[in-house]
């Protein structure tokens, strides 16, 4: 590359990811993390020659076509990219790409720490320990459900879900799965395959969704299906609150269909999330952190530089989606 591309950076990214970037583009940082909206967002994209966004900006087919013409690609600083209409990419010519891999393990222990919290009712606890409410010890207090040696159930058995599945074993879970197609023996690892969503759900303790917010998943998880579940079930979402109907989860939740819910991605996050999440005492919530920590966010910035650097080069980017 002679000179140095341009780069339309739209949120504030780990200094040693700007830095990587600055080595081999020119890029527009965003220093006060502003959330951009379409027109300012395309006011910038003028002067650049590709975005490197997150999932909190939306490219509809509307904001794809409106793009100028020397945007090459749409970089993300994801691995879901449901906020991007590919199809329209694709036909204006718009190289998509995500970065995979490198935020399984943090995404992991985030699921992990989401059926712990809600099993245990780490909210409440937490809050009873602030308010100065802890007045007593019984055997009836704060009584909840171990996880160890129950059946964990996975929805999606992609990256993500086998790790998940692995931190699971360490628990001395069951492993149950749906996907698509059933894994090879090697990658199961003894996880049992269920060819329907509702065959998983009513052999499981505990579900962990992991697959990508699409038409054909989204409300995927509503009241007919929760219902099949039994009252002692504890649900998990760290993969987009697209895949779950809010208002049968609440639903559920408040009548005793499952026991508890542990969240970490929302529909309409962060201003327009369910206002019934918040009012339950068996929900135990997170603020969408599941690949914030530092060794992730890092390697996110980098895969997706690397996407970058293959595309202005010429070459094929790895993790092209579109």
């Amino acid at each position: 590359m002679s000179a140095k591309p341009v780069i339309l950076v739209t949120r504030k990214l780990p200094d040693a990811v700007e830095n990587k970037l600055a080595e081999a583009f020119t890029p527009m940082l965003n220093p006060r993390d502003k959330l951009y909206d379409t027109e300012e967002l395309l006011r910038l994209a003028e002067e650049a020659d590709a975005i490197l966004p997150c999932h909190t900006e939306k490219f509809s087919a509307e904001t794809i076509a409106r793009l100028p013409s020397r945007i090459q690609a749409i970089a993300n600083f994801s691995v879901g990219v449901d906020h991007v209409d590919l199809e329209a990419a694709r036909q204006k010519g718009v190289i998509v790409t995500n970065t995979p891999d490198v935020l399984s393990d943090a995404t992991a222990e985030i699921a992990m720490l989401l059926m712990l919290g809600a099993a245990r009712r780490a909210s409440e606890g937490e809050r009873i320990m602030r308010n100065q409410q802890w007045k007593d010890w019984s055997p009836a207090f704060m009584v909840g459900r171990q996880i160890t040696g129950k059946r964990l159930g996975i929805l999606g058995m992609g990256r993500v879900g086998q790790v998940v599945a692995q931190r699971g074993r360490g628990f001395g879970m069951t492993i149950h799965y749906h996907n698509r197609n059933p894994l090879d023996s090697e990658q199961a690892s003894g996880a049992i395959y269920h060819d329907s969503v509702e065959s998983l759900l009513a052999n499981i303790d505990v579900l962990s969704i992991h697959c990508p917010a699409s038409d054909a998943t989204r409300g995927l998880i509503d009241a007919q299906r929760l219902a099949v579940m039994h009252p002692d079930s504890i649900l998990v979402n760290t993969s987009r609150g697209a895949v779950v109907d809010d208002d049968s989860l609440v639903d559920a939740l408040n009548s005793g269909v499952i026991a508890a819910a542990g969240l970490d991605v929302y529909n309409g996050e962060p201003d327009s999330i369910h206002p019934g999440y918040r009012e339950l005492d068996n929900v135990f919530l997170l603020p969408h952190i599941g690949s914030a920590t530092v060794e992730t966010r890092d390697a996110m910035g980098y895969r997706a530089i690397d996407n970058l650097v293959a595309i202005f080069k010429g070459e094929a980017p790895g993790d092209r989606v579109a």
